[in-house]
């Protein structure tokens, strides 16, 4: 007679979740221990005075990654929310009455490309034949990859597949090859920020994200990013997850090498096996006894992270003029920033920034005539974070928010909230305040990253941005199920 292992997962963000759920669903008895009063992870959501604001991710991306993942368990997205495909899909703001609305068409897109570079709505074809083949091979093949060994490659097709991948080109390379026009380079360019890497430094494998872009399209769940996390919980529950929330892991006890229970702030519990969706960096170091760790100070201190972020929670009791759901603002000149990010870490002389909206599309989102904003300025991790110095980038970027859209906003904000390097390592642990991860180099890619399953603690495993395949939603939900098929083989 066969006895049920326990699981344990630590954390109930997107990877954690998926994994939950996975291993639920074959016959693991599984508990989420959630350190806040509520799933999501850096996807949470909280309302004010009407305002509904998501804290994280607000772009969507890949539907077919949710779809795959929610099939898996016989269901739809459509069952859980309902998508809105965005058209324009963005707007790039390069300067006063200079804005470039992306559409959603492909041939209203070609049309913009030859507008602003002749022929290049050909160079458009082929690029994105090209970023077709890399998506199906990178998203349906190697992000499923555990990345435990080179062996997992040492397929002859797969080999090929990696090759013709321009793995060892970047993008920054890569785009310029088939386009001149400034303009046309920042957009094809920008899904890179997603990645958290320059474009000099990231493999032109990751073309894929633009093929995501234009090909896939940008879509929105009606009421919010935080539909996704609620439908999630919903179908965790059904396949016999429980949720355990205020429930602050603080210590995992062990015994030869193995966990044996898992300590939180308010209970103790016992597990056969641990998967931990928290920061990788605060598990090793905070909640591992001494001498069980995978990786030294010196290891993490020598990986390139993603950006961290200073945001802004905004609700305005207007409605402005000129502002889709999403707008870059690429007023400025990105390299610069760029070399404040990831070169010469300190905070920016002149930042580009993200302005989401999505009252514009959804009106549930804020009280009627009203306008819910999320600003968002990428910045370098480990940053001294102080009010003063959130102070000064607010005005900054809302001066340039009022002059390039030509309108009084901040007479009219009646709620307002920053965000920044305290608060993720207050709510996250998160090392050095990033908000994204590791960087997607190719000396972090795939085999190169930390790995999901600990090389000293024998049923410790993990998940999330920190690990396999990287940051971002769709890969944080494959992370998930990639780590359930790793335990299911061992355990």
């Amino acid at each position: 007679m066969s006895i049920t292992k326990k699981v344990v997962v630590i954390g109930a963000g997107f990877a954690g979740m998926a994994a939950a759920t996975s291993l639920a669903r074959q016959g693991y008895t599984v508990k989420v221990l959630e350190k806040h009063d509520r799933p999501g992870g850096r996807a949470r959501s909280f309302s004010t005075q009407g305002f509904t604001f998501d804290m994280g991710p607000s772009w969507y991306w890949m539907p077919d990654v949710f779809e795959k993942y929610f099939q898996k368990f016989g269901k739809s997205t459509a069952d859980y929310y309902q998508l809105l495909r965005l058209d324009p899909s963005y707007t790039i703001v390069f300067g006063q009455n200079d804005f470039m609305p992306i559409p959603a068409k492909l041939p209203e897109l070609h049309s913009l490309f030859e507008s602003l570079e002749p022929g290049s709505s050909k160079k458009l074809t082929e690029f994105l034949e090209q970023a077709a083949y890399k998506y199906e091979v990178g998203i349906n093949q190697l992000v499923y990859k555990p990345g435990r060994s080179l062996f997992e490659f040492l397929d002859l097709k797969l080999l090929l597949d990696v090759f013709r991948m321009d793995v060892f080109q970047s993008m920054h390379q890569h785009v310029r090859k088939f386009f001149r026009n400034e303009k046309i380079i920042k957009l094809m360019e920008f899904p890179i920020l997603f990645l958290g890497a320059l474009p000099q430094n990231t493999p032109a494998l990751y073309s894929l994200m633009n093929y995501a872009d234009i090909a896939l399209g940008t879509w929105y769940p009606k009421g919010g990013m935080y539909k996704i996390v609620e439908a999630m919980v919903k179908l965790a529950e059904s396949e016999g997850v429980e949720f355990l929330y205020n429930q602050e892991v603080t210590w995992l006890e062990t015994e030869k090498a193995v966990i044996k229970r898992v300590h939180t702030s308010q209970d103790i519990f016992e597990a056969d096996v641990v998967v931990a969706g928290a920061d990788y960096h605060h598990v090793e170091k905070n909640l591992l006894p001494p001498g069980l760790q995978t990786y030294s100070d010196s290891y993490w201190a020598k990986r390139e992270m993603a950006p961290s972020s200073l945001i802004f929670y905004l609700g305005i009791n207007k409605k402005l003029d000129k502002l889709q759901h999403h707008n870059l603002f690429f007023d400025e000149d990105f390299e610069p920033h760029a070399k404040e990010i990831y070169q010469t870490p300190k905070w920016p002389t002149k930042p580009l920034f993200y302005v989401s909206a999505p009252s514009k599309t959804d009106p549930e989102v804020a009280p009627a005539n009203c306008e819910n904003l999320f600003i968002l300025i990428p910045v370098a991790p480990d940053l001294q974070d102080t009010e003063a110095t959130r102070e000064k980038y607010y005005d900054m970027v809302m001066q340039r928010l009022e002059q390039l859209t030509q309108q009084n906003i901040r007479e009219h904000v009646i709620f307002k909230r920053s965000y920044a390097h305290q608060d993720f390592i207050k709510d996250y642990h998160a090392f050095k305040g990033n908000a994204y991860g590791l960087a997607n180099t190719l000396m972090q890619t795939a085999i190169l990253k930390p790995s999901l399953k600990s090389k000293k603690v024998k049923n410790l495993f993990y998940t999330g941005q920190l690990t396999v395949p990287g940051p971002g939603v769709p890969p944080s939900l494959i992370s998930g199920q990639v780590v359930a098929q790793e335990v299911c083989k061992e355990f």
